[in-house]
């Protein structure tokens, strides 16, 4: 297992860690102070790879007295490596920074992140999707304001289907049903495709199955079942149909699986609401061959489903304006024109509920799914995700043990449980190694 990347970040984390996420919240700041904040000259810096400039300047029109300095600082690690570092050197952190919710824990372990109670973002709590909410807000304060999401649904090529005479499933039972019925009248297909090199993807289906892997208490104790029975029952599903040969196993966001799509080699994607317009750019030739649905369930007439992505927006510890830099996480995401524009211009999939219940979102045709109203379902489908679902905060060595263990055991089509146990036993002694309670 390569830990090594994990291990440095992680590091980074632990040093100088401050009191942070553990220290009594902060007084209530008197609408006096915000309304002075909002009206004094003031430059704020934002990090986000999003292209959100229409959302700033709705900002700024409200708030002309603020300036924000919209900053694309990249993504992925480099991104994280780059936030902390300047975290940990005192200077060169934006005000605000987007940080996905499974790296969160990790920020506010740190004392990184600003307690945004004491400015009113508890109130907001009810405008967004409760998933979404538990992601940035723990019993000790709330630490950012949700801007996107990633509820799962089931991406499905309905002229592969039809061909085989078989409607799209609606249980895990008929999924892989129809995988046997694909793959016989077409061995070159699969009915899905599930990575060994993508850990976020597959906790989304142990997520959906009622798994809790992870548990934190913010400060030094984690609950760690990578090998509990909701884990294993997933699992074993899907290590039957790698053992039959109807799924396949590509790394995922290759050219191998950009082209599985396009040319008909998956008949369908376990995909985040995100995923329909990367469908698109993806496979384009395949306009009007696609259609979503709710994912199958467990059992049948459930309505459940996991979470792939989304991200908050955090104000930094080190900012000297964070009242302002509180207020415009919370504008950009709440009010409603923003919250609007991300999801018809910038296609974010919002975390806003209003956003989530808007004709101008949900309505949307869609020609590249034969005209149906993508939007509408995935809105349909985001209060179904379940919202007891934590990130330990140490994700990334997490992930790396994954592609060492359920990843390697994927591509070479060994025992999938067993794998689970050697995660269990690869993360629990990570944690214990880093100084981790493990109950």
């Amino acid at each position: 297992m390569t830990l090594g990347a994990g291990a440095v970040a992680l590091g980074l984390l632990l040093t100088g860690c401050s009191a942070g996420a553990s220290s009594a919240p902060a007084a209530t700041t008197s609408q006096a102070d915000i309304d002075k904040a909002m009206t004094t000259p003031t430059t704020i810096t934002f990090w986000t790879s999003n292209k959100l400039q229409e959302e700033v300047d709705l900002f700024e029109k409200k708030y002309p007295a603020i300036t924000v300095d919209l900053v694309d600082a990249g993504s992925g690690t480099d991104y994280y490596t780059k936030l902390r570092s300047a975290i940990k050197a005192g200077n060169g952190a934006p005000d605000v920074a987007q940080i996905e919710y499974h790296h969160m824990p990790s920020f506010i372990l740190q004392g990184s992140l600003v307690d945004l109670t004491p400015y009113g973002a508890a109130d907001v709590k009810d405008q967004f999707a409760t998933f979404a909410w538990d992601q940035v807000a723990t019993d000790k304060g709330v630490y950012g304001i949700p801007q996107d999401t990633g509820p799962l649904g089931l991406l499905y090529r309905n002229d592969i289907f039809a061909a085989a005479g078989i409607p799209a499933p609606t249980t895990w039972d008929e999924f892989a049903a129809d995988a046997e019925i694909i793959h016989a009248a077409n061995p070159s297909q699969y009915i899905a495709n599930i990575s060994p090199s993508n850990a976020s993807a597959t906790m989304g289906l142990f997520w959906q199955g009622g798994a809790q892997p992870f548990s934190y208490d913010g400060d030094k104790t984690v609950s760690i079942n990578l090998d509990s029975p909701e884990m294993v029952k997933v699992a074993e599903y899907w290590q039957s149909m790698v053992d039959a040969g109807t799924v396949s196993t590509d790394p995922d966001f290759t050219d191998q699986w950009y082209q599985g799509l396009a040319s008909g080699r998956y008949a369908s994607w376990v995909s985040a609401a995100w995923g329909p317009l990367f469908l698109q750019g993806t496979a384009a030739d395949t306009t009007g061959k696609w259609t979503a649905s709710e994912l199958p369930q467990w059992n049948a007439g459930e309505h459940k489903s996991g979470s792939v992505g989304g991200s908050a927006n955090a104000v930094i510890s080190t900012s000297a304006a964070p009242i302002a830099a509180a207020k415009f996480a919370e504008f950009i995401n709440s009010d409603p024109e923003s919250s609007l524009t991300m999801g018809t211009k910038q296609f974010l999939f919002p975390a806003a509920t209003a956003t989530l219940a808007d004709p101008a979102f949900t309505d949307q045709d869609v020609e590249f799914f034969g005209g149906q109203q993508i939007n509408k379902l995935f809105a349909q489908i985001s209060p179904t995700v379940n919202p007891n679902f934590q990130w330990l905060p140490f994700m990334d060595p997490v992930f790396e043990s994954y592609n060492a263990t359920f990843g390697k055991a994927l591509t070479d089509k060994t025992s999938l449980t067993d794998a689970l146990s050697e995660w269990q036993k690869q993360v629990v002694d990570y944690a214990t190694s880093q100084g981790f309670t493990v109950k």
